[in-house]
């Protein structure tokens, strides 16, 4: 395709103000994380790694981060396997409603937040206040998992329509069951759709914050609870920017990866 001049110089400049809007934000952050002073004076007058050797003694925030880290695994591994069911039954099976049953299962993902906080709180309260039980860190990983099951589901779906069915049909052609087909062709096939779905799933169940308020119980904070309730706080603001930094940097990892096995379809084969 060709592009004038001024058509170049104009995607690049939009290209250009696009990501200074998306990691400027991100940078100010990371470089705050280095401020020493506690009122976040702009531009940092020196660079210190105070706040940093005072993570450990912040109030909260590892156990915040493990229980974050507990709900993401717990509702990763829900998703994986209720997505992966699904995503399977609408690609490989014809029956009554199989549009309607992918629309229900794609529109938590579309639902605002607040509204599935709101609907889980009130489901939970119906069914634990008789039993005189409380919202735990359980009734969190099942919120997420409303949502996360989308991710998987998605990513699932769209590779199995991808392959087709000829390699599973050849297998059985070759005399192997249900089971060795699965094991030997279907899944090395959507290994690679599993991981980066499972990625995706855990990095939106770390970060919301919405359905977690509505399905926490009492004494359980997640790190985005902790960094919103600490946000503000003189002798914690600066440490909330040392966690976001390290949240950056960590992440940044797990969302390159989860991108490259999405666009390349023949990973499956190599991880």
């Amino acid at each position: 395709m060709y592009l004038s001049r001024r058509a170049k110089i104009l995607l690049a400049s939009l290209t250009f103000g696009t990501l200074s809007f998306i990691y400027i934000p991100l940078i100010v952050v990371a470089l705050n994380s280095f401020n020493p002073s506690r009122t976040f004076s702009w531009p940092p007058q020196s660079l210190s790694t105070v706040w940093w050797g005072r993570l450990t003694e912040s109030n909260g925030v590892l156990p915040a981060i493990a229980s974050s880290i507990k709900v993401g695994l717990g509702a990763t591994a829900i998703a994986l396997i209720l997505g992966t069911c699904i995503a399977f039954a609408v690609s490989r099976y014809s029956f009554y409603g199989k549009n309607t049953l992918s629309l229900l299962v794609i529109f938590p993902i579309a639902l605002p937040g607040i509204i599935t906080g709101i609907a889980l709180n009130t489901t939970f309260h119906t069914f634990l206040d008789p039993l005189n039980k409380q919202l735990a860190l359980w009734t969190v990983v099942v919120g997420h998992a409303t949502f996360c099951i989308v991710v998987v589901y998605n990513n699932v779906l769209a590779r199995l329509r991808r392959l087709g069915q000829s390699l599973e049909e050849a297998s059985q052609d070759l005399g192997a069951n249900i089971f060795q087909t699965f094991r030997y062709i279907t899944f090395p096939l959507v290994r690679s759709a599993l991981v980066a779905g499972g990625l995706l799933a855990f990095a939106l169940s770390f970060d919301e914050i919405v359905v977690t308020t509505f399905t926490a119980g009492p004494g359980t904070e997640t790190l985005p609870q902790w960094i919103f309730n600490n946000l503000f706080r003189p002798n914690q603001a600066p440490i909330v920017n040392v966690v976001a930094t390290m949240l950056i940097v960590l992440f940044i990892f797990p969302v390159w990866l989860s991108q490259r096995i999405s666009q390349d379809g023949s990973a499956g084969g190599r991880l």
